[in-house]
């Protein structure tokens, strides 16, 4: 093993270093293209805004007593609620433009081995988050709605706004989505150096006490809710833990990384 660590390998062409100007012009391209890109996608949805809404709602209907539909309290929650869920999805779609806009704009000040390391985590975290939304739209809404709308008195009418709704899936989707980037958190601490397959064994238990901590803030104050997050939390973080000791870094390299930075910052 070469005795030059790679973490003081300069970035890229250092001489092409800009202004502060030109960065903030370049941030601001970038940003003014992001845009744009959720701009496009959201004016494609807004023919289909009424649907949208129906299919994000459609698991909180089925637990609806029959005949029974969502409240819009406010005089223009029927068009802005619908309005702001094709917006959430669109900028859910247009993620990837989102994201490789950021990639384009930090890429330049990246060292080599942090370029090669970043582009699987942008795709994989787009993926996991993904899947996490997908968790909990399709196991964790119906299962919460259906335990919740049971507990509801006879003499109580169960039927939530339609602005408290969608702000309640909105947490959650974020919530959720998180959760399902414990694993990429867990190998790009190793990779970066900062954790091990014996120090991550080692803050396991700390991990699950944590999980129920963060699942009893995000979650709605019932047992079903608090578990169906804080049970990914545990295994994802487990699902790390293996694939840092198939495939991540020993013991005796993150040392070595420790103190290369340790050296840089001296």
């Amino acid at each position: 093993m070469s005795n030059q660590p790679q973490q003081l390998e300069a970035p890229d062409d250092p001489a092409n270093e800009q202004p502060l100007v030109s960065h903030l012009v370049e941030l601001r391209n970038r940003l003014v293209k992001s845009a744009i890109a959720v701009l496009v996608v959201f004016v494609a949805l807004s023919p289909f805004m009424k649907q949208i809404f129906d299919y994000l709602s459609a698991p909180l209907m089925v637990a609806l007593p029959q005949g029974v539909k969502l409240l819009a309290t406010g005089v223009v929650a029927p068009f802005m609620v619908p309005l702001k869920v094709t917006l959430f999805l669109a900028f859910l779609i247009a993620l990837p433009i989102v994201l490789y806009q950021a990639w384009a704009y930090i890429a330049p000040a990246l060292y080599r081995h942090e370029k090669r390391l970043a582009l699987p985590i942008i795709v994989s975290s787009i993926v996991m988050f993904a899947v996490g939304m997908a968790y909990c739209y399709f196991i964790v809404f119906r299962m919460v709605f259906q335990f919740i709308a049971g507990f509801s008195p006879d003499s109580v009418n169960f039927a939530p706004d339609i602005d408290s709704y969608f702000s309640f899936v909105l947490t959650m989707f974020v919530a959720f989505g998180l959760t399902f980037e414990v694993p990429i958190v867990v190998v790009v601490l190793n990779r970066l150096g900062f954790a091990s397959y014996e120090k991550l064994v080692k803050i396991r238990p700390y991990v699950i006490v944590g999980a129920f901590i963060v699942a009893a803030i995000f979650t709605p104050p019932d047992v079903l809710s608090q578990t169906l997050l804080a049970v990914p939390i545990v295994l994802l973080f487990q699902v790390g833990i293996w694939l840092v000791r198939w495939f991540g870094r020993s013991q005796e390299e993150v040392d070595e990384l420790a103190e290369e930075r340790k050296n840089a910052v001296e």
